[in-house]
């Protein structure tokens, strides 16, 4: 078993345990988190839905994030992901949000940030927001350990 889907059975025990969902937006995992959480049997217990929040237009389109809602913001934050998560748990209708947003390489992004950053944060009953830096220019090791931050993340919140 690989440590996402032993993070994603743990998160998926938990969730339907306590009779919760999830609501994921996602942005340089491209929906890691997501495919983790439904490769668990029985997902439809509490997995809601999910998006790609990867571009402004994505993030306007599916999560009515306007330019006015980023004043004082920067995506790849701790603030940006908490305002992404809380958003994505409120328009599905999820007890939990759970947002990753970051630069997976190999350079960093726009921002600023280098390759390896990302900022992941959870939204509902308890609120946490984490920052990973891997200092790695791979690409795909590093949307594997984004996401497993993002799971342990929720992981954390559901103790």
């Amino acid at each position: 078993m690989t440590q996402l889907e032993s993070l994603a059975a743990k998160v998926a025990a938990r969730l339907i345990a306590r009779k919760e969902t999830i609501a994921i937006a996602e942005s340089s995992t491209g929906g890691l988190i997501a495919a983790a959480l439904l490769a668990v049997p029985g997902a439809s217990a509490y997995f809601i839905g999910g998006a790609v929040v990867y571009t402004k237009q994505s993030r306007a389109a599916l999560m009515d994030i306007a330019d006015a809602d980023m004043t004082g913001l920067r995506p790849s934050t701790e603030a940006y992901a908490l305002l992404l998560a809380r958003r994505t748990r409120d328009k599905i209708g999820a007890t939990w949000g759970l947002s990753e947003t970051g630069a997976t390489g190999p350079t960093g992004n726009r921002y600023g940030d280098a390759a390896g950053h990302t900022c992941v944060a959870v939204a509902g009953p308890t609120e946490k927001a984490a920052t990973l830096e891997t200092g790695s220019t791979d690409r795909r090791a590093n949307m594997d350990a984004f996401a497993a931050r993002g799971l342990e993340l929720l992981l954390e919140v559901l103790k």
